[in-house]
């Protein structure tokens, strides 16, 4: 079904209007005038910066060129189009240790050679005989090849015949007839083949290699395969190599040219009234090696698949008011009944990895990201700068990474994948998400700097929202809610109005109450709150005794605060002497998670201006009745 969805969309999209070429960057262009004269023009140009902070590297501009097979090992010239050491005959290699050998170079620039000889004796093609006696010129030596300083590698070039200007030489009708000819008498099929292909069901010769996939993070530049058989432990039936899959050569790039311009972040659109502008981009990282690639089978849906990426990483400058509704938790009222695809890759220096390969509608999938979204929703305490309005969302890859050790590298793809399916999906998020962003607010707790704070606020949003999807606590509020009577959620209210108590009392101290004991205070309750609000007691008679009507009543109305929290959760108040009792003797981890929110939502609250916290306050209440 993956192969049927890409080839289909090479189809819809017209990405291989030819078979016989294909979209690829050309770094570098030599102008013939004869076998004499030649000039080296560049295509490269530097994009725009993805952050606004680094600067990108430069790219080359992608032409349409002759579609060549799979370059091993083995010496394997490309037809008018290749890199330095083959179309010209130089390595451009600045160090010593990885200079190919004259010999070795002599080689690969005689095959080049070879094939344009050929194409031009065949044809009579005035722009491939210039290129012909060019290369003449450069094999006699006769002719002096210097290469531009930026020239790399990897970096292909390709023949422009002077009079043309700007048309490559093997766009000239004569030299695309003689290659699409010389292609389709390599690609001649028996009809009475045994092997069907697995996506047209024609029939197949030889089984080919499926093409290489580029752009896949993690997987090698010069490119990795989606279909392979290079072992025999993946072979069966006694079929051989890749008649385990046959795929005929044309669906094999078809579906390789799809997913190839899924991978890219501006595939040049190969229809010739559009020639080079980039398609749409439909691709978002999730880790340093794992991608998830999206697409809808109508084009018509293009209108709502392009703002997918943009809603995922939290672009407010591409998210149109529509679709911005969906950051919010509103349903967008789309019934687009278009199938929806999602295919999740992780990059190997071997192979792709398929991680998840997920099916649904537009509209679904529309519906789905808006539950997502209203579930992440969170009271946030990180600043926001004067006069600005803080993000409508939380990227995607930021709410994972603030779940991550931080420094330490991504999460597990296996998890991130599952994450990002429910969203899709609409389905229960990992429980072990829950673990991860328990486990880092308790390492992180008390770090105050804005990135720590940005941090906080993504946990928080994460664990509301895995608490509301999976642990079923759907009552959940963005704000904290003076109605919500889980123990957990109780506790972790009660240890910031303690902080913030201390901090009344004592000012600014080197380790707060939470530096000290939030992470015991959130696993086992009943050996910890009883001590810290004895010594709450002595910090609310500091406060008296400070002299300072302020802080004398701030003290006061955070002592009541206190016994307000305690009633619902049964501790008693101390007799002389004793301690506060009735405290959970553990949580479990859902009480955990509401720990952390209530803390999180608490915190928030304290802070906010007193008429502020009077509406919310009044706003719950009207909540709380109009659930009984």
């Amino acid at each position: 079904m993956i192969l049927e969805a890409l080839h289909h969309l090479a189809e819809v999209e017209e990405l291989v209007p030819d078979p016989a070429f294909e979209m690829k960057p050309v770094a570098w262009l030599v102008h013939v005038a004869d076998g004499a004269r030649y000039s080296i023009e560049g295509t490269l140009s530097v994009p725009p910066s993805a952050d606004g902070k680094r600067k990108p590297k430069p790219q080359p501009k992608s032409f349409r060129v002759p579609r060549q097979p799979i370059r091993t090992s083995g010496d394997l010239a490309f037809f008018f189009c290749d890199k330095a050491e083959y179309a010209l005959g130089v390595d451009p290699s600045t160090d010593p240790e990885k200079k190919r050998a004259p010999e070795k170079l002599a080689g690969r620039f005689q095959l080049f050679r070879e094939q344009v000889e050929e194409c031009a004796r065949a044809t009579g093609d005035k722009g491939a005989a210039a290129v012909a006696a060019l290369l003449d010129g450069i094999a006699s030596g006769e002719v002096a090849v210097k290469l531009p300083p930026e020239c790399e590698p990897n970096h292909l070039f390709a023949f422009v015949y002077a009079p043309d200007i700007d048309r490559l030489v093997h766009d000239r009708p004569a030299v695309r007839e003689f290659w699409t000819k010389r292609r389709g008498v390599a690609g001649q099929v028996d009809s009475d083949s045994e092997l069907r292909c697995m996506i047209t069901g024609e029939p197949v010769g030889e089984a080919v290699n499926f093409p290489q996939l580029k752009y896949v993070p993690g997987g090698s530049a010069s490119g990795i395969s989606l279909v392979s058989f290079n072992a025999n432990a993946f072979e069966s039936h006694g079929w051989r190599g890749n008649e385990n899959a046959p795929i005929s050569r044309d669906a094999a790039e078809a579906a390789a040219t799809a997913l190839n311009r899924l991978l890219h972040p501006a595939y040049p659109d190969p229809r010739a009234e559009t020639l080079g502008q980039p398609l749409p981009r439909r691709n978002v990282r999730l880790t340093g090696d794992t991608v998830v690639c999206y697409w809808a089978a109508d084009p018509g849906a293009e209108a709502s698949v392009d703002v997918i990426a943009a809603l995922l990483e939290g672009d407010e400058g591409v998210v149109g008011d529509l679709y911005r509704s969906i950051w919010d938790g509103k349903e967008v009222f789309i019934t687009d009944p278009t199938r929806f695809y999602a295919l999740t890759l992780t990059g190997t220096q071997g192979r792709a990895i398929v991680r998840d390969w997920f099916e649904s509608t537009v509209a679904d999938v529309l519906k789905n990201l808006s539950l997502f979204f209203g579930a992440l929703n969170v009271a946030r305490g990180t600043p926001v700068p004067k006069g600005k309005q803080p993000p409508s969302s939380w990227p995607l890859k930021a709410l994972l990474g603030s779940i991550a050790q931080r420094g330490g590298g991504d999460l597990p793809d296996a998890l991130v994948t599952a994450c990002l399916r429910a969203a899709f999906a609409g389905t229960r998020l990992p429980l072990s998400l829950l673990q991860n962003a328990v486990e880092r607010a308790r390492a992180e707790i008390g770090r105050s700097d804005w990135g720590d704070l940005y941090r906080r606020d993504l946990r928080a949003a994460l664990i509301k929202a895995v608490l509301i999807r999976t642990c079923n606590y759907s009552d959940l509020r963005p704000q904290m809610d003076p109605n919500n009577t889980n123990a957990g959620y109780l506790l972790g209210r009660l240890m910031a109005v303690l902080e913030r108590l201390q901090q009344t009392a004592l000012g600014n101290v080197n380790a707060t109450v939470v530096d000290r004991f939030f992470s015991a205070a959130s696993a086992t309750p009943q050996a910890v709150f009883p001590r810290l609000l004895k010594n709450a007691r002595h910090h609310a008679r500091k406060a008296a005794d400070a002299g300072d009507e302020k802080i004398k009543r701030t003290a006061g109305w955070l002592e009541g605060q206190i016994d307000q929290i305690l009633s619902p959760i049964g501790a008693r108040k101390p007799q002389v002497g004793s301690y506060y009792t009735g405290f959970p003797a553990y949580l479990p981890l859902d009480q955990q998670g509401l720990f952390v929110l209530g803390y999180h939502q608490q915190r928030h609250w304290l802070w906010l201006p007193k008429e502020t916290r009077e509406a919310l306050e009044r706003d719950a209440g009207s909540a709380a009745v109009d659930a009984g």
